[in-house]
């Protein structure tokens, strides 16, 4: 026979033992839900690190002077990617093509002067680390990069040793126009040569109406006429050609040193001797150094 005494500590036995069965079976139950988080967490961690942005590769680092090539920068996280520039020059354009890569429209070298040049990208104002320094190597692989390597050496600077300084004779645009072409690859002929450093030189070389009529009378060159309207057409290296008085005279001859676009309308500056400069702009010229003045461009292949 059992006791009260005994009978009490076996009801508080199973008492204790139903709380402990039951506390057991809530930890069972609760269990799978309590590790959850912990095994989400090194994802959203991994999630965090991959959502930096940083560049991996570059697939071009050389390039010519006048710029214009197109190239795809790769990396991480490149979404927020705004700007491009190439020794501070912004690039011409950037098109981000997905999280992990973007397309950049390389700029045309300062002055058109080879040089290699830090490229850093920004995103959210913010430079994007790279894996490797970002360089690019500008060249002159090209007839406009020699073109204008040289009408930028010499702008302010005549080679009056190779062609001399026909400004006392009436000008010198067409002297300084034409030696550009023959840096283009041009060649001189019978009828367009400068000898003996400006000492001897032809009218098609170096006076503007002469040149005109030799380049319409030598279609084979491929030089074909754009009016001023038609700037759509123009590119960096073609002649602007200029009638100050609108009297069917042409006065002055320069070449086009930069085509750029500033809120839909096309921008056109020039290169040339005379009133000597490196970035004319052509609207100010024709509106407010020589208002009322008509011209033309020659289109150069």
């Amino acid at each position: 026979m059992t006791s009260p005494y005994a009978a009490r500590r076996l009801g508080l036995s199973a008492a204790v033992l139903g709380v402990v069965a039951g506390v057991t079976a809530l930890v069972v139950i609760l269990s799978p839900l309590a590790s959850s988080p912990s095994s989400d967490q090194p994802e959203e961690v991994s999630a965090a690190v991959a959502a930096v942005p940083g560049i991996s590769s570059v697939s071009a680092l050389a390039g010519s002077l006048s710029g214009g090539e197109s190239i795809v920068i790769a990396g991480t996280a490149l979404d927020a990617v705004s700007d491009v520039t190439f020794g501070g020059v912004p690039a011409a354009a950037v098109t981000v093509l997905d999280s992990g890569s973007l397309t950049v429209t390389v700029p045309a070298s300062t002055d058109y002067q080879a040089a290699t040049v830090a490229v850093e990208v920004i995103a959210d104002s913010t430079a994007v680390p790279s894996a490797t320094t970002l360089e690019y190597t500008y060249e002159a692989s090209t007839a406009v990069d020699r073109q204008m390597q040289y009408l930028m050496a010499h702008w302010d600077d005549y080679n009056v040793a190779d062609f001399g300084d026909l400004n006392s004779v009436g000008g010198d645009c067409a002297n300084f126009a034409s030696q550009s072409l023959l840096e283009r690859g041009w060649t001189m002929t019978d009828d367009w040569y400068n000898y003996d450093a400006g000492a001897d030189w032809s009218g098609a070389w170096g006076y503007v109406p002469s040149f005109e009529n030799w380049l319409t009378a030598n279609p084979q060159l491929g030089a074909t006429v754009l009016t001023l309207d038609e700037r759509s057409q123009v590119k960096v290296g073609d002649l602007a050609v200029f009638d100050w008085n609108d009297n069917d005279y042409l006065d002055h001859i320069q070449v086009v040193s930069s085509v750029t676009t500033v809120d839909g309308v096309i921008k056109i500056e020039m290169v040339g001797h005379n009133l000597d400069t490196n970035y004319r702009d052509l609207d100010e010229t024709i509106t407010v150094d020589h208002p009322g003045a008509t011209g033309h461009f020659w289109s150069i292949p």
